[in-house]
């Protein structure tokens, strides 16, 4: 286990984001400014700005503006 390499990605989180409580951000992931991430949510990937993000896997629900 300890020789394999360990691959990170960053995550990148945009001004005026909300995120619930025991959401988990999975590596390589953005979120655009004014979204939310609903509590419970596994969200990989890119989120627009102003959506709205729920589920597992997380999917756009809504929009903000």
């Amino acid at each position: 286990m300890n020789l394999q390499p360990n691959v990170t990605n960053p995550i990148c989180i945009g001004d005026d984001v909300w995120i619930g409580a025991k959401a988990v951000i999975l590596s390589g992931s953005t979120i655009g400014s004014g979204s939310v991430i609903a509590a419970g949510s596994v969200l990989r990937g890119a989120v627009p700005p102003g959506a709205i993000y729920g589920g597992v896997p997380a999917r756009e629900i809504g929009r903000r503006w």
